[in-house]
């Protein structure tokens, strides 16, 4: 049975809307910013250089 948030999910997809779960990109030992692709370290839980999180 479909929960809410799969129908609402469904919705925006049918609009053109993105519903998944954007998250940092790994690169070698860093990760980078998939807004701005800056490299922080593995610790870093927001980028310092155009400040999106996760």
């Amino acid at each position: 049975m479909a929960t809410a948030n799969d129908i609402f999910d469904e919705f925006l997809t049918e609009r053109g809307h993105e519903t998944e779960t954007v998250t940092w990109n790994r690169s070698y030992n860093k990760k980078s910013c998939p807004e701005c692709g800056g490299l922080h370290e593995m610790s870093a839980n927001a980028c310092t250089v155009c400040g999106w999180q996760p």
